[in-house]
Parts: C-alpha cells; sequence; structure tokens
C-alpha cells in the first residue's frame, strides 16, 4: 500500500511508542551519538521514576531536606522525593525549558535544598554547567533528568555526564514494556537489586511481544504463538473471575500483587515495592541486542521529517527552532495555539499524541510558574520514534497537517 492511500479508515494506529520488529536489529551498534550508559556505572530498574528515587535516596536525601524540581514537569517526578521523606519545591523554567537560575538560587536561599533535579525536556540536551557550577557552590546534589534523552550530548558534554546522578527511562526509547535506569560517571552506586519473579518475566516478555503484533510486527511469531496467547487469556479471565467472586464466606477476595510496575501503564504513581527490583530479562537482552544506531539516526530523520511536513502549517510552531546536531529527540514537541481542538481532531483521526505537562503537581500554577503553564497548556508531542515505517510517517503528516488546517479555518 502506498503512502497516498493510507488512511485512518484501512489502517491499524500508528504505534505511539517504539515496538519490536526484525528491523530493530539492524543498523549497527555505533551511533553517532553518546549514551546515557556510556563509561557509567548502572544499574537497570523498572522505571525512571524509580531511579530517581534511587539517586535521591543515595544523596541522602530525607526528611526535612527540599528537593527542587522544575515547575515544567511530569506528576511522576514529585513521589519519589515524598518516598525519602523530602518535601518538593518548584523552580521556574524558560521558554526554552532552561531552568531560570535567579529562580533556583532564590529558592536555594531559602535553606534546606538538598538536591536538584535538571530535565532534558523531549531529548534536546541543555547546558547544565551552571547549574552544575552552582550546586558545587552550596553544596547540593544534582540529579539529571535523562527520561527523556537517552543518547545526546551539548557542546561535547554527554548527557548523563553532568549530575552527581542520572536517570532515564529505557521504555521510552527501546521497544520494551518495562524499564529504567539509575546511572553515574561521578560515583559507585551502592545499590542491590534483585529479580521480581516468574510472573513478572513472564508478563513483561508478553506484553512486548504482544505490542508488536498489535502493530503488525513479528508476523510469523504471532503465528507460532497464537495458541498460548489465546490460552494465557483464558486464564487471565478466570483468575479476574475467580478475584471478583472473592474468598469464602463471600468476603472479597484481597487483590493480587501487581505482576509489572504501574509505570509501564502511563500512571503517576511511585511503588515503593519495585524500588529492589531490577529490569526484567527480556528488557534487558532486548537493550543490548537492538540497535543503537538505528535509534539515533531513525528519531532524528522522523523528527527533521515531520518538521518540514508542518513548514507552514497555522497556528502551529516547533518548540525548538531547530534540532541540534547532539540530539536524540523523544518526541516531536509543537506549540499550537488552539491545542484543545487541534488534540481533539488529531484523537479522532487515532493519532497518538502527549500533551506533557498539561496536568501539574497541585499548586503549580501561572504564580509559581507561567511558563510552565503556558507550555502545558499549548504543546502538542508528536510521536517520532524509530518503529515508525514510511507509510506510517506519510499518514501522520497528513493527519496532523490537516487537524492544523481545519481548525485554523474556523472561527474561534
Amino acid at each position: 500500500m502506498s503512502p497516498a492511500t493510507v488512511t485512518s479508515s484501512t489502517r491499524r494506529a500508528i504505534p505511539s511508542v517504539p515496538v519490536l520488529s526484525l528491523a530493530a536489529f539492524t543498523g549497527g551498534r555505533r551511533a553517532a551519538l553518546p549514551s546515557l550508559l556510556d563509561d557509567a556505572d548502572v544499574r537497570l530498574v523498572t522505571s525512571g521514576r524509580i531511579a530517581i528515587g534511587l539517586a535521591l535516596r543515595a544523596l541522602g536525601v530525607g526528611p526535612g531536606d527540599v528537593v527542587l524540581v522544575p515547575a515544567y514537569h511530569s506528576p511522576s517526578m514529585v513521589p519519589p522525593a515524598h518516598w525519602c521523606g523530602a518535601t518538593v519545591a518548584f523552580y521556574r523554567m524558560r521558554p526554552d525549558t532552561a531552568p531560570d537560575l535567579a529562580d533556583v538560587e532564590a529558592k536555594i536561599a531559602a535553606g534546606r535544598v538538598k538536591a536538584i533535579l535538571a530535565t532534558h525536556f523531549f531529548g534536546i540536551p541543555q547546558d547544565l554547567a551552571p547549574l552544575r557550577a552552582l550546586c558545587d557552590r552550596h553544596g547540593i546534589g544534582l540529579v539529571e533528568d535523562c527520561a527523556h534523552a537517552f543518547f545526546g550530548a551539548r557542546d561535547g558534554v554527554a548527557v548523563g555526564s553532568t549530575g552527581d546522578y542520572a536517570i532515564g527511562s529505557t521504555m521510552k526509547f527501546f521497544p520494551i514494556y518495562e524499564g529504567g535506569c539509575l546511572v553515574s560517571r561521578r560515583h559507585r552506586l551502592d545499590v542491590v537489586l534483585r529479580g521480581a519473579g516468574a510472573g513478572f518475566e513472564f508478563k513483561t516478555a508478553l506484553n512486548t511481544l504482544e505490542a508488536a503484533f498489535a502493530q503488525g510486527r513479528l508476523p510469523a511469531l504471532r503465528l507460532l504463538l497464537a495458541l498460548p496467547l489465546r490460552l494465557k487469556s483464558a486464564l487471565w479471565t478466570a483468575l479476574k473471575s475467580r478475584g471478583r467472586r472473592g474468598g469464602g464466606g463471600g468476603a472479597p477476595a484481597a487483590p493480587a500483587p501487581a505482576l509489572a510496575p504501574s509505570s509501564s501503564d502511563s500512571s503517576f504513581e511511585f511503588d515503593a515495592r519495585w524500588a529492589d527490583k531490577r529490569s526484567s530479562w527480556f528488557s534487558r537482552a532486548v537493550l543490548r541486542a537492538v540497535s543503537p544506531a538505528r535509534i539515533v539516526a531513525s528519531r532524528r530523520r522522523n523528527y527533521l521529517e515531520l518538521q518540514r511536513a508542518l513548514d507552514g502549517a497555522p497556528g502551529c510552531r516547533p518548540l525548538f527552532s531547530r534540532l541540534p546536531d547532539g540530539a536524540c529527540p523523544w518526541m516531536f514537541p509543537l506549540l499550537v495555539d488552539r491545542p484543545d481542538a487541534v488534540a481533539a481532531a488529531l484523537q479522532r483521526a487515532g493519532v497518538p499524541i502527549t500533551r506533557f505537562g498539561a496536568t501539574l503537581w497541585e499548586g503549580v500554577d501561572a504564580r509559581v510558574c507561567p511558563v510552565s503553564v503556558e507550555l502545558g497548556r499549548h504543546l502538542i508531542a508528536l510521536p517520532c520514534h524509530q518503529a515508525l515505517g514510511a507509510a506510517e510517517r506519510a499518514w501522520l503528516h497528513a493527519q496532523v497537517r490537516q487537524a492544523l488546517d481545519t481548525c485554523a479555518a474556523v472561527p474561534a
């Protein structure tokens, strides 16, 4: 089927995240950009938020301490600090998502700041040297949040090398169901992890494969596993039905422990039961086997293709005017004049979008940081990951352009 004939009525929805395919293993090992894991002490955990909690704990964060977090954030960044017993304060951002250093310094002057989180939003590496110097002057720990930036460098400085500790979200960049990492190029990691059991291992492998099958990838393997998958579905339905019926005497049964962390299903929760668990064997194997070079090259190509496709589109502009040479993007962030209308049109068409920062932690409003509120309100992030094929990218470009054109033509 040619790209011109791909429509929302004749195709699957495009994958919102990377999915496993045979192509994922082609392209070579040597990426054009450094990886978060290069030359670092590494612990592979189940999510980026678990890694944040472990990093704060390694810095000695505890009750009575304050952790500074960007006012533009995912709410999942806050609970790890609460797990350590600390309170959270939010520092202002500049329109380019860099930290407002004057506001950071004012927050430090207020006292009790033990650690600062700094984020490379959407995979665009920030210059964190000034913030590093500020932390060093005041004896404050720096956690480099690379959840959006697994690969990259700025001015020759690799992502993850400026902070005392850095964290990553492997499931944002690799075709796996769960995964994050805690790394450090400055300290040895005193973190002992253990396996989460056979149920976790089975679920993570199966969910990764089922996500690929749902997008038409790995068809031969899907055919081979058709019977086991049907048996799994029947068993799962029976277990859920048994749980609803409850135990003896009509009392409801206690909920079974989750087989995988809720972070894999887009929650904002921090489940401390996963703080000492390593990432699954399947996820770690995929991490070692797929091509980093393909991930970096494909994401950069897809980002630039989408930027060209939207050039001159009404009512929008990219958050970043250009893709730096040292960036491997997580998503394509687009600022939209009429975000709710455009988002609704894209969702009707089946386009997966992310409105990062649309939900901020309670109390974070325009008085705290007007820039963060505006970014959360107007930004729509579009997929540019490596699993998007040529036909899927062409369909995505057409749907986004159509939504923007249509909404611009309707009076506000």
